[in-house]
């Protein structure tokens, strides 16, 4: 067996894996690749191997940078099964329609400029059909439910803890008589989570794949984070400012309302108006409820005794457009989550450009923002920031809680290995930064002095 790293190599986007194995073919994960504009459209329009050259294809989760090249996948002809748990299925589903309106208007958008310059207009990377066409292809299974992909590879979904439905895959191989099992960690949760369960310790692992997002870093504590935020809030409100949350569509935007709604039970946070604006964010909210199948046991009592752990009454979800502009017109202090989280598209963009000039704002960053977004800009102290090409001053409060990250950090990862059993005898480092990346294979080779531990570069091969 061989693998083909073609993504998500010492960078944290773009995770792609082409197993070899008995012959055929399997492709573990087929993500964007976000990085500086021409190396992005390259590499995400053209697959570094021939798409109908794959026999089968896995997913662990439905956050972009790992499905979100997958229309593109099967308009160049895969038309075999697209593994997954359910709830991953679902969310992939409405994540990949929005991806592709994303496209569209990308396209639209160079296109206009290419125009004046006389030069002709580009295509979308797919369209809403390409990924509508994709979405059929997608086969989902449930968690520890063992299942056969390739002749002599059996895969079986173990929670990752990382976002609704993510899964750890763990793949047991018989080849030419040899048999291993080699587990992709996928992402991994931190533990603990408010809504989710914890990830589940595998047993017997011959070879790991492991993430290393945060494997040079410590997460601050949870407690903290609730404490922390709840005193932002309370300040911003209490000067008649806004509080601007850029957030993930999909898990951030769940857990911060699932926070804000405990601290106003509580009465720690004031009735103020709240407002989800994102349609993504509202359709993935709805798919959260009905995956109660990956809730711990707080989360789930919550909801069978009390009430919807998403919603309360102060609390708007918009979808449409025209609600969404009303909010510039809001002139009381109020409470707005809108995706992205890297604040690189979507409608974030709108409430930053027409609030980050206001000293009585603040704007919260509540995930992880890869380098170069306008996210890690903010974060950083940029002033002024390039908003729809036009520089915006920061006068806005801005500060950074990273406690609700849905990545392990360096010593829950740790831990993470530590839970597992067997005698690991390789294990490649993946889905981090590269200082990030190799600070933590150095972790590993002190935790596994037996294990060859490899930080693979884009397109190495790396034989098991």
């Amino acid at each position: 067996m061989q693998i083909h790293f073609f993504g998500a190599t010492r960078t944290t986007t773009g995770s792609m894996y082409l197993f070899e194995v008995n012959g055929k073919r399997l492709l573990v994960e087929c993500g964007l690749f976000q990085g500086h504009r021409d190396e992005t459209i390259e590499r995400n329009r053209n697959f570094p191997f021939d798409p109908k050259s794959v026999d089968a294809m896995v997913l662990s989760h439905a956050h972009i940078d790992h499905c979100g090249n997958l229309p593109n996948l099967c308009a160049k002809g895969y038309d075999g099964n697209i593994f997954c748990t359910f709830a991953t299925r679902d969310l992939a589903a409405i994540m990949l329609v929005d991806s592709a309106k994303i496209q569209q208007d990308d396209a639209e958008f160079v296109s206009k400029k290419r125009a004046k310059q006389g030069l002709p207009p580009v295509e979308p990377l797919y369209t809403a059909k390409d990924a509508e066409k994709s979405i059929r292809q997608f086969v989902a299974i449930n968690y520890d439910r063992p299942f056969p992909v390739l002749d002599g590879v059996t895969v079986t979904f173990r929670d990752a803890g990382h976002i609704l439905g993510s899964a750890q895959v763990v793949l047991d191989v018989n080849e030419g008589g040899r048999k291993f099992r080699y587990l992709f960690s996928g992402d991994v949760g931190r533990g603990g989570d408010d809504i989710l369960r914890d990830p589940v310790a595998v047993e017997n692992v011959d070879f790991l794949q492991i993430e290393s997002t945060y494997g040079n870093r410590e997460h601050t504590i949870k407690a903290n984070a609730e404490e922390e935020a709840c005193a932002l809030v309370n300040e911003t409100l209490k000067r008649g400012g806004k509080v601007i949350v850029p957030a993930f569509s999909v898990g951030r935007t769940q857990q911060i309302v699932y926070v804000l709604h405990q601290l106003t039970l509580a009465g720690r946070l004031p009735r103020v108006k709240a407002f989800v604006d994102s349609p993504l964010s509202v359709n993935a909210t709805e798919i959260y409820r009905l995956h109660t199948e990956c809730f711990n046991d707080e989360i789930s009592k919550f909801l069978r005794e009390k009430e919807n752990p998403f919603g309360m009454e102060n609390l708007t979800y918009i979808r449409e457009v025209t609600h969404s502009m009303k909010l510039n017109e809001l002139k009381e202090p109020a409470i707005i989550i809108s995706a992205s989280g890297m604040a690189e598209a979507g409608r974030i963009r709108h409430h930053l450009k027409n609030n980050l000039g206001d000293p009585k704002n603040l704007v919260l960053f509540i995930g992880y923002c890869a380098e170069h977004t306008l996210g890690a800009q903010i974060r950083a102290g940029a002033n002024p920031v390039n908003i729809f090409g036009e520089p915006q001053p920061v006068r806005a409060k801005v500060a950074a809680i990273d406690a609700w990250s849905g990545h392990a950090d360096k010593n829950e990862l740790r831990r993470y290995v530590e839970a597992m059993t067997g005698d690991i005898k390789k294990i490649n480092v993946i889905h981090g930064e590269e200082e990030s990346a190799l600070a933590f294979a150095e972790t590993l080779r002190k935790l596994k002095p037996k294990a060859e531990v490899v930080v693979p570069e884009y397109k190495q091969v790396v034989p098991i």
